[in-house]
């Protein structure tokens, strides 16, 4: 298997302030690369992707530090300056770095809903592509609409959606989030990590069973092809453990081909970020 996002930091209070919520006190500690290798070993996962926790380039330094020293973090999607009008330099920067594979904003915690529909924003993202760079979109439900709208201004870039949009599956609320995604699955640049499920359900009384009407809805909309497994540890953590959630994947999978199992455990991600 590929982990295709889990995050990795070693935790002070003013750079993650974000975890200052007192229900994430179980996140404020240092969570390094041995501590995924000890969580996942029981699952098979022979690599995976480090995304980036903070919006910094000292952040996105570490992670490929990181992961030039790592057997197992095969990429890092990292953090750029993409409003900047000297991004370039950035992406120019990173561009020799061989385990650089992506970029992502965090959009879920920008004030405006419509940020991802800035000029300057767009501009950065435009540049993506020339320096063969995935963009990872991390948004809430409430951003499809002009998340789809933003996406169909760059037909050629390559898109991962993470954490399938963030549903509100606490609530066991599926529209309009089902209608929306299955309109975002008809862009063939845009992908889809099954990834973040657990934490957007109740922590305590999420099961399977009730993960799966959201699982079945993206598998419609985007396919095996366009799939890929994710843990987000260790924000999982705050609702299950490593293996805990690899098994109710795996049974989501159950009943899809040979095939189409090894397509979304892995092949997806060994594709898409070029591993």
């Amino acid at each position: 298997m590929i982990d295709a996002h889990h995050h990795l930091w070693k935790y002070n209070v003013q750079d993650y302030d974000w975890m200052n919520d007192d229900r994430l006190q179980g996140l404020r500690r240092d969570f390094l690369v041995h501590d995924l290798a000890e969580a996942a070993q029981r699952s098979d996962v022979r690599g995976s992707i480090a995304v980036q926790a903070r919006q910094s380039l000292t952040e996105t330094d570490w992670l490929l530090n990181v992961a030039a020293h790592s057997s197992l973090v095969k990429g890092v999607v990292g953090w750029v300056p993409l409003c900047s009008p000297d991004v370039i330099s950035s992406l120019e920067r990173f561009a020799n770095e061989p385990k650089m594979k992506g970029v992502r904003h965090v959009l879920q915690d920008e004030a405006d809903d419509l940020f991802m529909l800035r000029e300057d924003f767009n501009r950065g993202v435009g540049l993506l592509r020339d320096f063969g760079m995935v963009y990872d979109i991390l948004i809430f439900e409430r951003h499809l609409p002009q998340t789809i709208e933003f996406v169909d201004r760059h037909p050629e870039q390559v898109f991962v959606l993470d954490h399938i949009a963030k549903p509100r599956i606490k609530d066991n609320q599926i529209s309009p989030w089902a209608e929306q995604i299955s309109e975002f699955g008809k862009r063939e640049n845009v992908y889809c990590k099954i990834s973040g499920m657990v934490t957007e359900a109740s922590w305590s009384g999420w099961s399977a069973l009730q993960l799966r009407p959201y699982f079945d809805v993206v598998l419609g909309a985007f396919g095996p092809r366009r799939l890929m497994f994710g843990s987000d540890w260790p924000v999982l953590t705050l609702a299950a453990d490593y293996t805990t959630w690899v098994n109710s994947f795996r049974t989501f999978i159950a009943d899809l081909s040979p095939e189409e199992q090894e397509r979304i455990s892995s092949g997806t991600a060994r594709e898409i970020y070029r591993l």
